[in-house]
């Protein structure tokens, strides 16, 4: 039974170190930066949904058309609106839509900011 125990243990032990071997000195993890404008269209709405979210907080439009930009393109608004398209289909909750919906309200009810942010910057 001892020796059982001790084969057992010096398995999980040399199964370990083989790992961590394995792991940080044969093939690491390559950590590599991406741009929001690469993502894929769920991670892109949840992008657009934390956009809205502070922008409902902040209410800052600069700041949220500045984030925005991020994704690239220059109609914020249709943005904003493919992210609602697919919040819906997939079931995002209502408290998600409100905040989607209180910032396209914005982007629509001010065209000129997402003029001023593309030409100067925030």
């Amino acid at each position: 039974m001892n020796r059982r125990l001790v084969f057992f243990l010096l398995s999980i032990v040399i199964g370990i170190s083989l790992g961590l071997v394995y792991g940080w000195m044969i093939s690491p993890v390559e950590v590599v930066d991406t741009a929001p404008n690469t993502f894929r269209v769920d991670y892109k709405t949840d992008y657009v949904l934390m956009v809205a979210e502070i922008f409902t907080d902040e209410q800052d439009l600069d700041a949220a058309v500045y984030r925005l930009a991020s994704l690239g393109g220059e109609d914020y608004a249709n943005t904003v609106r493919e992210a609602m398209v697919f919040a819906v289909s997939y079931g995002f909750t209502p408290n998600d839509l409100a905040h989607l919906q209180n910032l396209l309200n914005a982007l629509e009810a001010n065209p000129s900011v997402s003029e001023l942010n593309v030409q100067g910057g925030v």
